[in-house]
């Protein structure tokens, strides 16, 4: 093997077959515990101690009492779990596994926008990065938003980031007039409205499963709109056999798994041979970089202690209010 100078030799990985059992072999020996978003890749999420959605990772994490937490997801994700359990080592996969919507709600410019609104109550998406958390008053999941929302009376002025589809959402489902802001996924922006109704004919029993992400004409279009871990519990109890589902196509694992003799489809996206319906940040995350994490114990995620501070009343809320 040949070697710079200044680094070490990495220890060869297993082979793909044993990479599982490995996995299995160092979570056990450090104590770790894993925890898998829906939207990770299937053997990722099939190794994994608790999959859920982000409300039920951050409410898992809060309870843990293992020496490492693996979080399989995005960093925010990661970030919330540190926030949450300070004395405990976090660790993600990739530390390049970002969000799209957390990218479009730089901290620097939400600050702006907050103050451009004065009297307001932030309310905030928890797809953000710790730095807008802090600037936040309560989170709010895709599971809760509507819940939370209405705890404030009717007249309440409210600030909701970062995603205008979601927001939009509540705003229709409580009479609300929240201001906001301009944010937006990736992913569930480019589902095809034209192309499901298509898929409709094709399948004219399947029910239409959407996210709160996806633009409001697909809300008026779908027989349910939930949070990933809603859409699941929908899936098991309709008697429908067939289902169109437009979020990220990660969670047709778990409902493949939970519901095998049902037909779940993907929903579309509007470009031609587009993965579109897959989050490529979530799809970082593989089993050799999981293996690797492990092993090493990096990439660990940190947070400034002063901002930590300042982000866990707003997650400590949003948990109190779930």
């Amino acid at each position: 093997m040949k070697v710079d100078e200044n680094s070490q030799p990495q220890a060869q990985s297993p082979s793909p077959r044993n990479l599982k059992e490995e996995i299995i072999r160092l979570k056990k020996e450090k104590g770790a515990v894993i925890l898998a978003h829906y939207y990770q890749k299937g053997e990722i999420q099939d190794l994994a101690d608790y999959i859920g959605d982000s409300l039920a990772l951050a409410q898992i994490a809060q309870k843990l009492d293992a020496k490492i937490i693996v979080m399989c997801g995005v960093h925010f994700m990661g970030e919330t779990a540190k926030i949450l359990c300070a004395d405990k080592k976090v660790l993600v996969p990739d530390l390049e596994a970002g969000c799209s919507l957390a990218d479009s709600c730089p901290a620097d410019d939400f600050a702006k926008f907050i103050k451009a609104h004065p009297g307001h109550t932030v309310i905030s998406y928890v797809n953000t990065s710790a730095q807008v958390k802090a600037l936040t008053d309560v989170l709010v999941t895709s599971s809760n938003a509507e819940k939370i929302v209405e705890t404030f009376p009717k007249e309440e002025k409210i600030i909701f980031g970062p995603d205008r589809n979601l927001g939009t959402y509540i705003n229709s489902k409580t009479g609300r007039n929240m201001v906001l802001w301009d944010g937006a996924c990736h992913v569930h922006e480019k589902f095809s409205i034209e192309k499901i109704i298509e898929l409709k004919k094709e399948h004219p029993g399947a029910k239409v499963l959407v996210h709160p992400e996806c633009k409001q004409p697909l809300h008026i279009l779908a027989d349910k709109v939930g949070s990933t871990a809603a859409l699941l519990s929908f899936a098991q109890k309709s008697d429908a056999q067939e289902f169109i589902v437009a979020t990220e196509s990660g969670i047709l694992h778990e409902m493949q798994k939970k519901c095998p003799e049902k037909n779940f489809i993907p929903a579309p996206p509007d470009e031609a041979g587009c993965a579109c319906n897959e989050c490529s940040y979530m799809k970082l995350n593989t089993l050799e970089k999981l293996y690797r994490c492990l092993l090493d114990e990096a990439p660990e995620v940190h947070v400034d202690a002063d901002i930590a501070e300042k982000a866990k009343r707003p997650i400590e809320r949003m948990l109190s209010l779930s």
